[in-house]
């Protein structure tokens, strides 16, 4: 079955959508193979989570939306995972709050990151950074150490879909907004973000760009109560509870 063939009402359907679209990127050298395993573990927290977008996930990418558009040099860091799952999405969500896509893996290869710089350019991107790989993140002896001085390096929010917790808390040091998608409220990742996002990635990332339209015309202030309201500490709780409730 190809993805066009998922019934749009199948009870399953985001969950087979996602295997998909992870094979498919893993056959065009977007994705790794590691990233089958990862998605995996994801798919099992949006089971028990009922592959919904709850109330808490939803303040969050409203929170996101907003210290996107507060940004002085929003980042939007790209993954295979991120790149086979949401690539039209991600475009999207950059353009509305006028943030750079850069690419940023952990089995990094060249042929990896022109294959998916290239597959962000067929959805819409006009510019894709982490080519250049001249600057490194601090403390970090892998590759995601590596980043562009002009990108990721020079940011003062990154969104981090489906992130290395080891980086996360990395950027997090660097005083950086840290927005992390992440399915596991108690993954490493989610609680040491700013604005942990407990949702599924092709949920979350159009949630936020919906946010961000929405918030297009609004004022500094109110962006500024929206961010100032959140409390990530109280919507991992509340992801957490909505996993061991059921």
């Amino acid at each position: 079955m190809v993805e066009a063939e998922i019934p749009a009402d199948h009870p399953r359907h985001d969950s087979l959508v996602t295997r998909h679209r992870v094979e498919a990127g893993v056959e065009k050298g977007i994705t790794s193979r590691q990233g089958l395993i990862a998605q995996g573990r994801g798919e099992a927290f949006d089971y028990l989570l009922g592959e919904r977008t709850i109330p808490s996930a939803d303040a969050a990418a409203r929170a996101a939306a907003a210290h996107l558009l507060l940004a002085d040099h929003p980042v939007v860091s790209v993954n295979g995972n991120a790149a086979a799952l949401v690539p039209a999405e991600l475009v999207a969500l950059a353009d509305a709050v006028g943030a750079d896509l850069e690419v940023n893996l952990f089995n990094r290869t060249e042929e990896r990151m022109r294959a998916i710089a290239e597959h962000l350019r067929d959805h819409g991107a006009t510019g894709v950074k982490g080519l250049a790989a001249d600057a490194r993140i601090p403390n970090l002896a892998h590759e995601r150490a590596k980043v562009d001085a002009d990108g990721i390096a020079d940011a003062d929010v990154v969104l981090v879909p489906l992130e290395d917790g080891d980086r996360a808390a990395a950027l997090s040091d660097l005083g950086k907004v840290e927005i992390v998608i992440d399915l596991n409220p108690m993954s490493r990742s989610a609680r040491v973000a700013d604005v942990p996002v407990v949702d599924n990635i092709l949920r979350a990332i159009p949630n936020i760009t919906t946010h961000a339209r929405e918030l297009a015309d609004a004022d500094r202030p109110t962006l500024e109560r929206i961010v100032g309201e959140f409390d990530p500490e109280a919507t991992l709780a509340a992801a957490e509870r909505a996993i061991r409730d059921g």
